[in-house]
């Protein structure tokens, strides 16, 4: 037979009131803690948090990276969070497919990339460091083109995109 518990708060085994779990705010969660709300869930999924000052709160899906991926030269997927599949569309021009569409285009994507050479700015072995720049974004995809110091389109060593926005 199951049970179930009835309450409005939950309050911690120490005896004072003054931190806990609060059900009682209408289809929404409140964290409390020295009777002060550090959190809170709305029946919508929306979780908020107090920021670091402690005076502003947070939407914490706004916050977060919806898609990332580090890629190497030959479009091989190193790791990747929310990525269906590359495409290689020619030289230095890559796609990046999404598997969870962004409600428009208007996602931010902040890309990094390295150039292995054996020679870089008269060093050695060294690696150049080079930005791939976003050719064109849909609400499923990101085209980004890379280019080396000399800016010609060429396939990276190492190329680490990631893209904040809402999800659709």
């Amino acid at each position: 037979m199951a049970s179930e518990l009835k309450v409005d708060k939950i309050f911690n085994a120490g005896g004072d009131q003054d931190s806990g779990i609060n059900l009682a705010t209408n289809d929404t969660i409140k964290f409390d803690i020295a009777t002060s709300t550090k959190a809170t869930m709305a029946s919508t999924g929306i979780v908020t948090i107090v920021g670091e000052g402690g005076t502003v709160t947070t939407n914490l899906q706004q916050g977060l990276c919806k898609v990332w991926i580090n890629m190497d030269a030959g479009q091989t997927d190193n790791n990747s969070f929310n990525v269906s599949s590359i495409s290689d569309e020619a030289t230095g021009a890559h796609t990046i497919n999404f598997n969870n569409d962004f409600s428009n285009i208007r996602h931010v994507p902040t890309c990094s990339a390295k150039e292995s050479t054996a020679s870089s700015h008269g060093t050695a072995g060294a690696d150049r460091i080079v930005g791939p720049s976003r050719v064109s974004a849909s609400a499923s995809l990101l085209k980004v083109t890379s280019v080396n110091l000399s800016n010609t389109l060429v396939n990276l060593a190492e190329i680490a995109i990631s893209v904040h926005g809402d999800l659709a």
